[in-house]
């Protein structure tokens, strides 16, 4: 069996201390040198005055322009889309009543056409079968030369 090895700590480090050195202020007296350009080639420069009496000098932002405004509707879109999913459903409803009626029509003319043929084709069967029959009494045996002897038939 092998021994655990031994881990060792390191040692502690001294904690360092770090002091934030004062910014000193800009002498009033230095001003910056004055580049002669041509105007409206940069923004203008702007001063303002502190309350505690330092100029600030720096280039003047124009505040940001709000994009314009859409005006909105008088109705809200949430609403015109309610109005006209209910216009296309009252249509669709509409179809579907002239679609169901129309079946509903076709189904009652077939039905009446089933019945017609029924009794069209019920009445030729009863006058074949019930109808009067013209000359038939019984079985026509045409017999030609034939010879009767003693009630036999020799043909």
């Amino acid at each position: 069996m092998h021994p655990e090895p031994v881990r060792r700590v390191p040692a502690a480090r001294p904690v360092q201390v770090h002091h934030p050195a004062p910014i000193q202020p800009v002498p009033r007296a230095v001003a910056a040198p004055l580049v002669p350009m041509q105007p409206g080639t940069i923004p203008t420069v702007a001063s303002i005055v502190l309350p505690d009496g330092r100029v600030v000098t720096g280039y003047a932002i124009e505040p940001p322009k709000p994009e314009p405004v859409a005006a909105k509707p008088a109705v809200s879109r949430a609403a015109v889309n309610v109005a006209l999913g209910g216009i296309g459903f009252a249509a669709v409803c509409g179809g579907l009543l002239v679609l169901t009626t129309f079946i509903a029509a076709m189904a009652a003319l077939i039905h009446q056409l089933i019945i017609l043929a029924a009794v069209i084709f019920g009445g030729w069967i009863a006058v074949q079968v019930l109808g009067p029959r013209h000359g038939e009494g019984g079985t026509v045996v045409n017999i030609r030369k034939a010879i009767f002897k003693r009630n036999h038939f020799h043909g």
